[in-house]
């Protein structure tokens, strides 16, 4: 489902983003680069996979895990937002995004706006098939890592206390 900036999608995805303390922004496929190169550094990033998007030369890519493991921020690509939960779907192609996505302190997602859709369900069926074909997989991610394992709850544990989201106009 392709949204437009003002959409009611794009506006839920974003307060869902506010309520789980998600800290997100809007920026144009030309200032990305800009928006990217503000997070800590070192950053560290797996290839976009967007037409007329990339990395900045700015990002390390993750190429090798010391990289990953010496990084403050990783970016990744977001395939889709979900509006209803606030979350992203990161597939595991590249094969490095998901190390990227939990083993930084900061997660940065990369999503089109035109990537964000309703619910949960528009999110299967836009890639169910491919899924059900076995040609990949995907984590949903909503929010900072948290647990409360122990008692207390804790953020930043088995994966980013901080979370943003990039969102491509």
């Amino acid at each position: 489902m392709a949204t437009t900036a003002g959409d009611s999608t794009s506006e839920r995805f974003t307060t869902a983003l506010d309520e789980l303390d998600v800290g997100w922004r809007t920026t144009t496929a030309e200032a990305l680069s800009e928006t990217l190169t503000a997070f800590p550094e070192p950053i560290v990033g797996a290839p976009l996979p967007f037409e007329g998007i990339s990395l900045p030369n700015a990002i390390t890519r993750a190429d090798d895990p010391e990289s990953v493991k010496a990084a403050a921020s990783g970016v990744t690509a977001g395939t889709l937002g979900i509006a209803d939960y606030g979350s992203v779907l990161i597939e595991s192609t590249p094969p490095e995004a998901e190390l990227v996505s939990l083993y930084a302190d900061t997660h940065v997602a990369v999503v089109r706006e035109s990537d964000i859709v309703d619910s949960m369900t528009a999110a299967l069926e836009s890639l169910g098939p491919r899924l059900r074909e076995g040609r990949g997989n995907a984590i949903v991610a909503t929010g900072p890592s948290a647990t409360a394992d122990m008692g207390a709850l804790v953020e930043g544990v088995h994966g980013p206390g901080d979370v943003h989201v990039v969102i491509v106009e």
